[in-house]
């Protein structure tokens, strides 16, 4: 009788035990395993994961065509000439004299030009700019060659028009640059000129080097959003330290039409004229306005000699980090030398610089 009363105990306990261990029915597909949550999204368990995640490779630290800027430096490019127009290429740091909204500050560093140059070069290729399009696409083939130094400079170009393309990224290659310019299609549709200036310097912010934006254009904007005003874009500039300069080509195509300089003041031309003399002065660069061939080949010329003759300073501000809709204002003379032509940027934003 005991014997009998074990074996059935034992018989329960097992029933018991078989039923804890597994709730499926018999023939019913097992519950998957819930999937796992990645920062990419969900990877189901079963796949193999790498290890880890591969490190993107380093920038050598002696590369001499890298320069890391500190998050804290505002650069600040200059041009200076003399009371004849020519340009003085011999200051040395205590020449030079800083002030910050009207306050004097240390200029921690002088270089000279020789820094790279990452340059953008924004070419309008709306249907306003027909008449002298195909001279302006030789002079820019022309500019590209004189002005990137084997080696160490880097140019992009866009094209625009209702909207703004990259045709060529950074390259230290002419010859890719040159391509680009000569393929471009037939100028077509409206002018989105501000959207396309914010859109440039939102790619030059990731280039280590001095920033340089070129704008190619009749300085007209039919299409940009209304939100894009002009002085948004000059604070998109300043936070890129993007310096600007503008070969204006209104000029040239009222000289081709009529054979006098000058042309209709209406108030779309005077708005753009405005516009392009803002964006050069606040940034420290220059606009030109060549009337023909020879004079938009100079204007290119005198680009480039610019970019190959100017002074960086390093300013670190000692304000950093507060409030970034601040703009501080920057004002450099020439001790003793009042007679000296300074131009360079007009402004920074707290906390901004890239």
């Amino acid at each position: 009788m005991k014997i009998l009363i074990s074996t059935l105990l034992l018989l329960v306990t097992a029933a018991f035990v078989s039923a804890q261990s597994g709730r499926n029915k018999p023939n019913e597909t097992p519950t998957p395993t819930p999937a796992t949550r990645s920062a990419t999204g969900y990877i189901p368990t079963e796949a193999k994961l790498p290890t880890s995640l591969p490190t993107p490779t380093p920038k050598p630290k002696d590369d001499p065509d890298i320069i890391t800027v500190d998050s804290a430096l505002v650069p600040i490019p200059v041009s200076v000439t003399d009371a004849s127009g020519r340009s003085v290429t011999n200051l040395k740091l205590a020449d030079f004299e800083l002030q910050i909204d009207g306050k004097p500050a240390e200029i921690s560093e002088l270089t000279r030009s020789d820094s790279p140059i990452r340059l953008a070069m924004i070419f309008d290729n709306s249907s306003s700019v027909m008449i002298a399009r195909e001279f302006e696409k030789e002079a820019a083939v022309r500019f590209f060659k004189r002005v990137i130094r084997p080696g160490g400079d880097q140019a992009a170009l866009f094209s625009l028009s209702d909207y703004t393309r990259l045709e060529q990224p950074l390259t230290r290659d002419v010859s890719l640059l040159t391509q680009a310019i000569r393929m471009f299609p037939e100028p077509k549709g409206a002018t989105a000129l501000l959207d396309g200036i914010v859109k440039v310097a939102e790619y030059l912010k990731a280039a280590e080097g001095r920033r340089v934006v070129v704008i190619v254009s009749d300085g007209e904007d039919t299409y940009s959003d209304i939100k894009t005003t002009l002085e948004s874009v000059i604070k998109e500039l300043q936070i890129a330290n993007c310096q600007v300069y503008v070969v204006k080509t209104k000029e040239f195509e009222n000289f081709k039409r009529t054979g006098l300089r000058g042309g209709n003041a209406n108030i779309r031309s005077l708005t753009a004229e405005r516009r392009m003399l803002e964006l050069a002065a606040q940034t420290g660069g220059a606009v030109y306005s060549p009337i023909d061939e020879d004079e938009m080949n100079a204007a290119f010329s005198q680009i480039s000699a610019e970019l190959s003759q100017q002074y960086i300073l390093s300013y670190y501000p000692d304000d950093d980090g507060k409030n970034t809709s601040d703009l501080r204002l920057i004002s450099l003379s020439i001790k003793g030398k009042p007679n000296f032509t300074v131009r360079t940027r007009k402004g920074y934003y707290v906390g901004k610089r890239p």
